[in-house]
């Protein structure tokens, strides 16, 4: 790359946040000069790719928009003169740039993602054998597909498995997808056929051409661009509480097939970038909601959906909310919400690229989404989307991000320090915390109150800590037998609830068990109402219905078994057990 190149390049990232009537026709000029150089290292060609997509979602100009989206569509041509010229191509493969179109990926994915993945790129999917030592438990899988596998695996030490699978496959390219479809044939439910594809680990290796599926192209046409012409809101300008007290954002849900589709696209977004997050890869696609925001400049071409698991997947207790980021049709962050009563913890994960465009506002507006579809009045926001053990959020200095909104820590000890620091600030705008201290804040949950909230209520809990006591006492009481445990919590709680669960589905009765675990024998239910019985009955029940929102906000109606469920999640109540 010439130095022209390089200040080229410079220009065209700072011009990103230049706005106004007369900044398209440089940036065009730049675009059409750097479309015609040619990159010899990787490190220029990806700033040149984020470039593009920063512009491609937040474009100054129809202009702008139609010049990205040609370079972008062209844009896998420029990958292989480098694989040939030798470069390190391991710059196209971190978690900030991995996906870009003519580059080629390589992971371990979950079993639900495998064989969407040989489904979704048919014949381009291979296992990668030179990183692959299958060992025992191949030999000890691999005769449910593999006739006399037994003979060769279970007495020789050479056994070479890969011309087994590829022998029975028929041919080398269909080696993956024909394992993983034996996997699927098999006559078990798909969470034991996930234990037992995952417990072999099996990388897979897929080129992603000019597809689709790639960050460079996985973005779809807006309905109508929002073209920035004047400069990003920034953090400063953002009040939550305002944001939060508006009218609530309308909610529609989609139909079957326009759900489909949301959960192909954020299955592609996330294989792309080497994250499997259990809400995108299992999504419901008969859950998905649209929020409306309002006309293209209210919204400024942010797409919001969200959506649920499906019954058969969900968590024991909490309800779980994922969600999907659009902005001018470009898929620019993901969301997860796990909620229980009027409890909610929420993760925002803007995508590298765009994280210097209007994060605190689009962050607003999913909390308005969330807290009005999930009935939410307490946020906490966990350690790790913090600083803690992420040492990207540490730099970005993320802790502050979520202060300047309006979140405070939920351990007194670092209020005080998050008050000493405020002060420092105070008294010099120059000062930046030191990153011991952006450990130090990092290492608790942070909370957001909304009017009416019991503040510090939730402080303390985890369902962890209910976890952890269920199991202490399943040790204590019951020699370690959860088979012994379960029978006899289902049996406690039908005979204090006066109910009968033998003729229940599957699922309710899986629902049922799991708060039988919870509420034990040690629960006081005979002070219970007969109708605090019948609406923990109702709740129950609705843990396995299609729309788990229900379940959610029946729980933040039902006030005894809240206050419960706060004590068994404390970290007191866990140590006392």
């Amino acid at each position: 790359m010439t130095a022209t190149d390089d200040r080229q390049l410079s220009a065209l990232e700072a011009a990103r946040y230049r706005f106004g009537p007369k900044e398209s026709g440089p940036i065009l000029k730049l675009l059409r000069a750097l479309d015609h150089s040619r990159f010899s290292d990787p490190a220029s060609l990806i700033r040149f790719h984020e470039a593009l997509m920063f512009l491609r979602a937040f474009p100054q100009s129809a202009a702008v928009l139609k010049a990205t989206q040609a370079i972008l569509n062209a844009f896998h041509k420029r990958i292989e003169p480098l694989r040939k010229a030798a470069a390190d191509m391991d710059a196209f493969d971190t978690y900030e740039t991995s996906g870009i179109a003519g580059t080629i990926m390589e992971d371990t994915p979950s079993f639900d993602v495998a064989r969407w993945l040989v489904r979704r790129m048919p014949g381009q999917v291979e296992i990668a054998w030179e990183n692959y030592e299958p060992g025992r438990e191949l030999g000890t899988t691999g005769p449910r597909f593999l006739p006399l596998l037994e003979d060769d695996a279970n007495v020789e030490a050479d056994t070479p498995f890969e011309r087994w699978l590829q022998t029975a496959s028929g041919k080398k390219s269909a080696t993956a997808r024909w394992l993983i479809e034996g996997f699927e044939s098999l006559p078990l439910p798909d969470q034991q056929k996930a234990e037992l594809y995952e417990s072999l680990r099996i990388p897979l290796r897929w080129n992603l051409g000019n597809s689709r599926i790639t960050r460079t192209r996985n973005w779809k046409p807006a309905k109508k661009v929002f073209y920035h012409q004047s400069p990003f809101i920034s953090r400063s300008q953002v009040s939550l509480s305002e944001e939060l007290a508006k009218r609530p954002p309308a909610l529609k849900r989609l139909s079957l097939q326009e759900g489909q589709a949301v959960v192909e696209q954020i299955r592609e977004i996330m294989l792309v970038r080497y994250r499997e997050l259990y809400g995108t890869t299992l999504a419901d696609p008969r859950s998905v909601v649209r929020v409306d925001l309002g006309d293209y400049k209210a919204a400024r071409g942010i797409e919001l959906f969200l959506w649920n698991l499906p019954p058969d997947r969900r968590l024991p207790l909490r309800a779980y909310v994922a969600g999907l980021t659009l902005k001018n049709g470009v898929p620019i962050n993901y969301i997860e919400a796990i909620g229980l009563c009027e409890w909610m913890e929420v993760g925002f994960n803007t995508f590298y690229t765009f994280r210097g465009g209007e994060a605190g506002w689009i962050y607003a507006q999913v909390l308005r989404s969330l807290c009005h579809l999930m009935g939410t009045t307490v946020v906490s926001v966990y350690p790790y989307q913090l600083g803690h053990e992420n040492d990207e959020a540490l730099e970005s200095g993320a802790f502050w991000f979520y202060r300047k909104l309006g979140f405070r820590p939920g351990k007194p000890e670092l209020m005080k320090l998050v008050q000493q620091e405020e002060k420092k600030i105070a008294a010099d705008p120059k000062y930046r915390t030191r990153a011991r201290t952006l450990k130090r804040l990092a290492s608790g949950h942070v909370f957001y109150d909304l009017p009416g909230t019991e503040v510090g209520a939730w402080d303390g809990f985890s369902t962890r800590n209910i976890g952890l006591r269920v199991n202490e006492g399943m040790a204590r009481d019951f020699d370690g037998d959860s088979t012994r445990m379960r029978a006899h919590c289902v049996r406690s709680l039908e005979r204090r609830l006066g109910v009968r669960t033998r003729s229940w589905k599957p699922l309710e009765k899986a629902a049922f068990e799991n708060f039988a675990l919870v509420l034990g024998d040690g629960t006081e239910l005979h002070r219970w109402q007969e109708k605090e019985k019948r609406d923990l009955i109702d709740l129950i029940l609705a843990k396995s219905k299609p729309d788990e929102m229900r379940y959610l906000h029946l729980s933040q109606k039902h006030s005894r078994l809240r206050e419960v469920l706060i004590k068994l999640g404390s970290p007191l109540a866990a140590m006392k057990q």
